[in-house]
């Protein structure tokens, strides 16, 4: 499975690659991240949360870092979820900041069947990487995530409440605005 998706951080492009490429600083805004250690050789070691309470491990070593543009890794070893991918760094257009590009590719533990039941319980890929790197923004723009009053439990998905899709306002006949 691949996951692709991108954001514009408010940054400064070797600030943003450098809160990134420290691999201990991903835990506070990956939700599923419980845990990154970095061994000495230069090997991460990953803890992450999964589906109804299972954990996931594996080991990850960078095989391309050319800072302050790109970092990309890889599993190694006996991994329970086999991934690569990158993260690229490029000035986003009219002095706006960063633009941050994720690409991951993975197997799934159980794969397609895995994945099904991953999906079963909400954990969209796509959606996960999404809202991490909303997360990144925010902690890199404002020093902190924005919590809202439907999740106080923080920023671990698996405590947050599902709120509904907001909906339009819908205006009454005479012109004063109403709950349709």
């Amino acid at each position: 499975m691949s996951v692709h998706a991108a954001i514009t951080v408010r940054r400064p492009l070797d600030e943003v690659y450098a809160y990134w490429s420290d691999f201990t600083n991903l835990p506070r805004f990956m939700a599923h991240v419980e845990q990154v250690t970095v061994a000495p050789d230069g090997t991460s070691h990953w803890r992450v949360s999964g589906p109804v309470g299972t954990h996931v491990e594996w080991d990850a070593r960078v095989v391309e870092a050319e800072p302050p543009r790109v970092l990309r890794w890889e599993s190694v070893g006996s991994a329970d979820v086999e991934n690569s991918g990158s993260v690229r760094f490029t000035e986003a257009p009219g002095d706006q900041g960063t633009e941050v590009r994720v690409e991951i590719d993975y197997r799934a533990p159980g794969g397609k069947v895995g994945e099904l039941v991953a999906r079963l319980f909400g954990e969209q890929p796509r959606q996960q990487v999404e809202d991490d790197l909303r997360r990144f923004k925010q902690v890199l723009e404002t020093g902190d995530i924005m919590r809202s009053e439907g999740s106080p439990g923080g920023t671990r998905a698996g405590n947050q409440v599902r709120q509904r899709t907001a909906e339009p306002v819908e205006e009454s006949p005479e012109g004063a605005l109403g709950a349709g």
